[in-house]
């Protein structure tokens, strides 16, 4: 959210170009300036953005720059140099639910705004592959893939959803989502958040003081948080071992979150039943990594969700466009809480 100071100037801008309007005083046309950052396939972002914001200059940063300061900084995992040569900014918009990639480098300005997307198409992706992974392990989809391999056709007893109760970290715009989604199938849902939250079908405990009650709770264990330095390795040997027996986990938030070497040894103690894992702690994931050949692990390259263009750029130039009016916007990150 803007800061009061931050409001004024923007609203006290827009009353003195009404009030030269009003008398016949036609000041020189200043179009917005914004730059694009990206490390692959750049152009048709900015020609998105460009066409989305026609009276703005739209350019793409190189290293070598050309001295123009921008008004507004579109980024995905910039370098930090693009924070050192733009001294200007308004507000930097992140392509992405996570901050946490820009949030490290050291000059990203904390008096600017930072802002993620909400949404943008993602959480609908999200609750696909959450309840893909979900179905395809209490159906026990992987074992009748198997036996067809051998040319076997035998059934085996079916698990009722009662039996999966499923926790839900994380019930942000995403994760909320994505918790309903899994209630909607019949699976009794829970969910842990920072603070208090309340979601239809969904069973919620918040704050750290019911953490513990809430993994005891669950069988199938879903990370949708974001990464800060209070969440970063939380899935590792002491949380995982709360879940029920023949417990289950499904990353789709961030590498970091787990202890790679905890989960290995959960797995192969039968401790846990398996997992299905969207990200890694490195990415890609090296080809001598016992993830790659472990039979209880399901990988994906990290598209669990993919950003998709068009909503992203409609959603930031509508933001841009408040913030020029000097409304509120949503979606502005806590530096303090890192999200």
């Amino acid at each position: 959210m803007m800061t009061p100071p931050e409001r004024r100037r923007l609203m006290d801008r827009d009353n003195e170009a009404k009030i030269a309007e009003r008398i016949g005083i036609h000041p020189p046309f200043n179009p917005m300036k914004i730059i694009f950052y990206a490390a692959r396939n750049p152009q048709p972002w900015r020609d998105a953005i460009a066409a989305a914001l026609p009276d703005a200059e739209v350019w793409l940063w190189t290293p070598e720059g050309d001295g123009r300061q921008a008004d507004y900084a579109i980024v995905w995992m910039p370098p930090a140099e693009l924070f050192t040569s733009q001294r200007g900014l308004k507000a930097v918009f992140n392509i992405g639910a996570g901050v946490d990639g820009v949030m490290a480098l050291p000059n990203l300005p904390r008096d600017v705004p930072l802002v993620r997307l909400n949404d943008a198409g993602m959480a609908s992706q999200m609750a696909e592959y959450v309840c893909h992974a979900l179905i395809r392990h209490t159906r026990e989809f992987d074992f009748y893939a198997a036996q067809a391999k051998e040319h076997r056709w035998k059934m085996r007893r079916p698990v009722g959803r009662a039996e999966f109760p499923v926790g839900v970290m994380g019930l942000g715009s995403i994760g909320g989502r994505v918790a309903q989604a899994v209630a909607s199938f019949g699976y009794p849902t829970f969910g842990w958040s920072r603070s208090p939250k309340s979601l239809r079908g969904v069973t919620a405990f918040s704050g750290q003081e019911r953490f513990e009650d809430f993994l005891c709770t669950v069988r199938v264990l879903v990370c949708m948080l974001p990464l800060t330095p209070e969440t970063e390795g939380i899935l590792n040997r002491f949380t995982l071992s709360k879940l029920k027996p023949k417990g289950y986990l499904i990353n789709v938030a961030r590498g970091r979150h787990l202890m790679e070497e905890d989960l290995l040894a959960l797995l192969d103690d039968g401790t846990l039943a398996g997992a299905t894992l969207d990200v890694v702690r490195r990415e890609p994931l090296p080809a001598d990594h016992p993830f790659w050949t472990h039979p209880k692990i399901t990988l994906t390259p990290h598209m669990s969700a993919i950003v998709l263009r068009e909503e992203s750029v409609a959603q930031i130039a509508r933001k841009i466009r408040m913030l020029e009016r000097g409304e509120a916007i949503d979606g502005t990150v806590d530096f303090k809480r890192g999200y």
